[in-house]
């Protein structure tokens, strides 16, 4: 799997992973003791219940759209702010309209590159 390298391409290989519904891919973009935040308020941990919450997004089967608006770097510390949107009709035939402004904080190592220590798509929320 291609490292990322630089921070603001963290979404972008996220989104890339999602539409490919890789969810092992997903998982790779994160740093040990990882949490993913899949509803405001609500942060999972453990690759368990991360792979959990994630399979539940890949099942809508809808492509994201993710736009990176910021991303900061101090050290081996990086903060991403992306627009994200999932549209369309789920598999059982329901209107699907998600979206959010991520929040998410990085790790930076050579040998992984970056990856989320803190995954929040409704950062901003």
């Amino acid at each position: 799997m291609t490292l990322v390298t630089q921070l603001d391409q963290l979404p972008l290989a996220f989104a890339e992973r999602f539409n490919a519904g890789d969810v092992d891919g997903l998982l790779a973009l994160n740093a040990p003791g990882a949490i993913f935040v899949p509803a405001p308020g609500q942060p999972v941990h453990g690759e368990a219940d991360v792979r959990a919450a994630l399979e539940g997004f890949l099942a809508l089967r809808l492509p994201i759209g993710m736009t990176v608006r910021r991303a900061f770097a101090a050290g081996g510390t990086g903060l991403v702010v992306a627009d994200w949107s999932l549209s369309g009709t789920g598999p059982d035939g329901s209107p699907v309209s998600l979206g959010g402004s991520t929040a998410d904080v990085a790790v930076f190592d050579e040998a992984t590159g970056w990856r989320y220590l803190i995954d929040n798509p409704f950062g901003t929320v």
